[in-house]
């Protein structure tokens, strides 16, 4: 089984930075295979893509986020990073990580991710 823990969610001003970080870990869940995104849900709106990651580092983002969000890993240490700068009201949402199998659909944030984390709020206030 597959566990995806986040941190680091909370309640700030806009123009504020916040460091999103999710942990993996399961046995026989090799980290280094998989596609990590983030993902986020705000109240009354579908699940949005936020962010995507492959093991080589290729990266991917929605328009809305591209300059003040950036995301990272680190393979040797199951960890993957959602750095959120510039931050805007309009990114209120509780975010999410998420692991899928190598794949352009889930590098694009179109695959139906295998694994997924219990979410962290993200609050900010104009």
């Amino acid at each position: 089984q597959v566990q995806l823990v986040e941190s680091g969610g909370g309640l700030v001003q806009a123009g504020d930075s916040l460091r999103l970080s999710c942990a993996a870990s399961g046995r026989a869940f090799s980290f280094s295979n998989y596609v990590m995104g983030w993902f986020r849900q705000a109240p009354g709106t579908e699940r949005e893509f936020v962010a995507a990651i492959s093991w080589w580092y290729s990266t991917n983002y929605v328009d809305s986020v591209k300059g003040r969000f950036t995301i990272s890993r680190d393979n040797a240490k199951n960890t993957v990073v959602l750095q959120m700068n510039s931050l805007k009201p309009e990114d209120t949402a509780v975010y999410y990580c998420a692991a899928d199998p190598f794949s352009q659909a889930a590098l694009a944030g179109k695959a139906e991710y295998d694994y997924w984390g219990q979410g962290t709020q993200v609050t900010v206030s104009s």
